[in-house]
């Protein structure tokens, strides 16, 4: 089918191609998704187009013409004034995952540019955004020639996702919310990879979380994804290597905004707890390594460095006084005020923690204030939950186990009870999972 078909194409022929299990053509795609972007094709025939899709299926060259329609929906970023390889660093969500601003400063201070466009939280997983604008007068918000500025000077910018990459995106997770159609690799993969492929750079790393509190709860359906994006990245032109790693268990010990800041400042500082400090500086090797940065140990030893040396901390508050925030609050994280309210939460059983629902956990934290339930609620930067104890820790009934804080109290018994809802004991330790299950390259 040629483009000069467009104008006599009909959605509803594309829907029950797909309905009827067909592949469908570049130009049917591109034609689905441009028509919607404009306005031109309603809700309800994208809703059952991406209904078909999620019952149907697509193939790889389906899944990447998708991709590139949406990216090319609205603005695509032009890095080239960036000199040397811009390395990009997508996590498919998950509770307490503050590595973006750990590993950030480690890959720019060794010589990687790092242009990363983030988001906001959205229910019980934590935005990259909202976790940075705890620290006082720091913007996320700039035009695309100040980002670059920013970035040509200190190596590194994290700014908001500007509403004009992919717009087709986010016109078509709207639907997908509502009509059960969330849980397709191939349109999952579309929505990640169609806004990485838009913002600019030259590779990108893929941590694709697995467990209670990620989106993927089985390590296979991980690798899964993992390989559809891999091989959208390579078609689209973009080196693309992805990490499967393990969201069972919330990482690191603070879950919400300032909190997570002050945690990753701390593992800057080489104090960090070491499950959080472990992935860190795998995901910052990996994407040293897409930087051409040396090989995988040699990136891994060289990041640790930087962390030794203080390299990363500073340049961690290089970028942040150049977005505008103080930077006296990365060297002096007890300028953060803390949470008006808080309240400690003991364990109901003695014996060893043997699950905790990650899921929950961010919850919690969204209850307390941390997150948002509605896409433009505000967030109270000072809430959240740190952890005492984790899954494999023996305690006794009674021991700490958690500590909720909050600036509205009401908030505190529904937290509490969610937060505990999720742990179980027993009397045997569990079998430690790993922190990373699988490269995908």
């Amino acid at each position: 089918m040629g483009r000069d078909d467009l104008n006599h194409m009909r959605f509803y022929d594309i829907i029950s191609k797909k309905k009827n299990g067909g592949a469908l053509s570049e130009t049917e795609i591109e034609y689905a998704v441009a028509s919607f972007t404009r306005g031109e094709t309603p809700d309800y025939q994208m809703a059952a187009l991406l209904m078909a899709i999620c019952l149907k299926g697509m193939d790889a060259a389906e899944t990447a013409c998708l991709t590139l329609a949406m990216a090319r929906s609205g603005e695509t970023a032009d890095l080239s004034a960036i000199p040397g390889v811009k390395v990009d660093k997508h996590s498919t969500g998950g509770v307490g995952d503050k590595t973006t601003l750990v590993i950030t400063p480690i890959v720019a201070c060794l010589g990687a540019a790092v242009a990363k466009m983030a988001g906001r939280g959205l229910g019980n997983t934590g935005g990259t955004v909202d976790k940075l604008e705890s620290i006082p007068g720091l913007r996320t918000a700039f035009t695309r020639e100040e980002f670059i500025g920013i970035v040509r000077k200190t190596g590194a910018a994290i700014v908001g996702q500007s509403g004009e990459l992919a717009p087709a995106d986010k016109k078509m997770y709207a639907l997908r919310d509502v009509t059960a159609t969330v849980d397709s690799i191939p349109l999952i993969a579309a929505s990640i990879m169609s806004k990485k492929i838009a913002a600019g750079s030259d590779r990108i790393l893929l941590d694709v979380k697995t467990g209670s509190g990620a989106f993927m709860k089985t390590p296979g359906d991980a690798e899964r994804l993992a390989g559809t994006m891999v091989d959208i990245g390579a078609l689209a032109g973009r080196r693309t290597i992805a990490l499967i790693t393990d969201m069972d268990i919330p990482l690191g010990h603070a879950v919400g905004n300032a909190l997570e800041v002050v945690e990753a400042v701390e593992t800057l500082k080489g104090r960090g707890p070491k499950d959080l400090t472990d992935v860190c500086i795998e995901l910052a090797a990996n994407m040293l390594f897409l930087a051409e940065k040396g090989g995988l140990d040699a990136c891994r030893q060289a990041a640790r460095g930087a962390i030794a040396s203080g390299a990363a901390l500073d340049k961690f508050a290089e970028m942040v006084a150049a977005q505008g925030g103080d930077s006296r609050y990365v060297y002096d994280t007890s300028l953060f005020p803390a949470a008006r309210r808080s309240r400690v939460v003991t364990a109901r059983e003695s014996g060893f923690i043997t699950r905790m629902n990650a899921e929950f956990c961010g919850a919690a934290s969204v209850m307390l204030g941390a997150g948002r339930e509605t896409e433009n609620a505000p967030v109270d930067h000072a809430a959240g939950v740190t952890l005492k104890a984790k899954t494999g820790d023996c305690v006794q009934k009674g021991d700490i186990i958690a500590v909720l804080h909050t600036s509205d109290e009401s908030r505190l018994n529904a937290a509490e009870e969610k937060l505990l809802s999720g742990f179980e004991y027993g009397p045997e330790r569990p079998e430690a999972k790993p922190l990373v299950y699988a490269r995908v390259e």
